[in-house]
């Protein structure tokens, strides 16, 4: 068995070992490194499934800030596949560098372009098993500084340098929020164990105006993770100037971080009333704005972005209701349509751009690519028998079941406008006639992991039971150990 807390330890290793390497192996493609990230997180992935129990590292007094429950490990998973398949996309976005970074080689940066991911990926674990906020505030930094880094990493392309200095200043500020709602919750319970506070909640031995204060603070900054509404301003300009793999990984890992911190910060705030009251408002705020500003958008990467802060509706709505693993399901359906779809985007936007005029036509100039981003596009959509059908159906019943009817109703009218815009980028595709007769190549590793997303997709949109069956097993060993 493995104790969880190596499987952080052996992801900054890897990454580590990546920049060293990388420094001294000046002849070496550079690229390769991409390849020994992919193995090694997927090696990585692999030791999940053998995972000492909770009770495991109960009885270490260094690791009382953290957890190794089902929700932990399965967003672990999360993070691992993510980042292995984001390092697949920039290393078919290498060859695009030197056109962003002014009188840069091929192989110019490319080490730090391939490690930085894999500490983005060391946060988010720790995020995924933080129970304090103590770890979540470093475990939170760790991922963002290096967004910081990746965001502005073309920093010669005005648009690149733009994206990384308003999601810098941005950032910032909503971690001053975040910092100074745990100054307020410690002062309200002197306590930063989520569990202590919890147990404070319920004996009634708090100050709870000063606690609501410290908790809608801490949900500003959570807000700005997840790009909910008010707190979006940075997400179209950020998603339209990071390098694409980037806008990928920022849409999926930091969305599913930001999900489980919240998870785990609202279970002792959620007592309180007003605190359901804010995210029901918050909820129909994110539905109705990200659906109507993607409507007219007609660059793809902005559409997404509007796309992504809809999404995160959907994943509030499921907040609200108490449903863990409406949450879980549709993270991991959110993260499979949206990898394929940025999958795409990589390739086509290399070649054209990421405007919807250079989509026309592509069947006619990559059958594969356009098949993959019909797919994405009908799951992102709803489409039944795709895993995004599935997920907004969870979702729906979730809220359904804890009688939160008006968020149905915003849902599906929000369901609704989405069939427009991502069914436009379709129309595009197939119905429009092409700019271009070019074909576009695909590498073998590339096609293979567009062809496993795909069928993922299809898998989990008619049997999810895998994922279920997932969190189930991981927290059947952990009760069983407790006994």
């Amino acid at each position: 068995m493995i104790y969880a807390p190596s499987l952080e330890a052996a992801t900054v290793v890897l990454g580590i070992i990546v920049l060293l390497v990388e420094a001294f192996a000046e002849r070496l493609d550079k690229r390769i490194f991409g390849y020994v990230g992919v193995v090694g997180l997927l090696a990585i992935f692999v030791a999940t499934f053998f995972v000492a129990p909770q009770l495991a590292i109960d009885h270490a007094p260094l690791w009382n800030f953290y957890s190794a429950d089902a929700l932990a490990i399965f967003f672990k998973r999360i993070a691992l596949v993510t980042t292995a398949v984001v390092l697949l996309m920039m290393i078919d976005f290498a060859p695009s560098l030197p056109g962003l970074i002014k009188g840069a080689t091929l192989q110019a940066g490319l080490g730090e372009f391939f490690a930085l991911p894999i500490f983005v990926c060391a946060g988010l674990m720790w995020m995924a098993s933080a129970i304090d906020f103590v770890l979540i505030f470093v475990s939170l930094e760790l991922v963002t500084i290096s967004f910081y880094v990746l965001v502005s990493f073309a920093r010669r392309n005005p648009a690149s340098l733009e994206a990384g200095v308003k999601y810098l200043v941005l950032s910032a500020l909503a971690t001053g929020f975040f910092v100074y709602g745990i100054t307020w919750i410690f002062g309200a319970t002197g306590q930063t164990s989520l569990q202590k506070i919890t147990l404070s909640f319920r004996q009634g031995s708090f100050e709870p105006n000063a606690a609501l204060f410290g908790g809608v603070l801490v949900i500003v900054a959570l807000g700005f993770k997840i790009a909910a509404v008010p707190f979006h301003i940075w997400v179209a300009d950020v998603y339209q100037g990071a390098p694409t793999p980037v806008t990928a990984y920022l849409s999926v890992g930091s969305k599913a971080a930001g999900f489980i911190v919240l998870l785990r910060v609202l279970e002792p705030f959620l007592i309180l009333p007003q605190m359901r009251r804010l995210l029901v408002a918050i909820a129909i705020l994110t539905l109705i704005y990200g659906n109507l500003a993607a409507l007219p958008q007609t660059n793809v990467k902005r559409l997404l972005a509007y796309s992504s802060i809809a999404h995160a509706g959907y994943l509030l709505i499921a907040v609200v209701s108490f449903s863990g693993r409406a949450v879980a399901f549709y993270l991991v359906a959110y993260l499979l349509m949206t990898l394929l779809s940025f999958a795409v985007l990589v390739l086509v936007g290399q070649r054209a751009g990421d405007q919807l005029e250079n989509f026309a036509g592509l069947s006619q100039r990559s059958p594969f690519l356009a098949f993959a981003m019909l797919v994405a596009m009908a799951s992102l959509a709803g489409v039944p028998f795709t895993a995004g059908f599935l997920g907004k159906f969870l979702v729906f019943d979730a809220a359904i079941t804890e009688h939160h009817f008006g968020l149905v109703v915003v849902g599906v009218i929000a369901v609704a406008a989405g069939f427009y815009y991502y069914f436009k980028v379709v129309r595009a595709i197939y119905w429009d006639a092409p700019t271009s007769r070019d074909t576009i190549p695909i590498q073998p590793v590339t096609r293979a992991a567009m062809i496993a997303l795909m069928a993922a997709i299809f898998v989990f949109g008619v049997y999810p039971q895998p994922i279920f069956d997932a969190l189930r097993s991981t927290r059947s060993a952990t009760a069983i150990s407790s006994r």
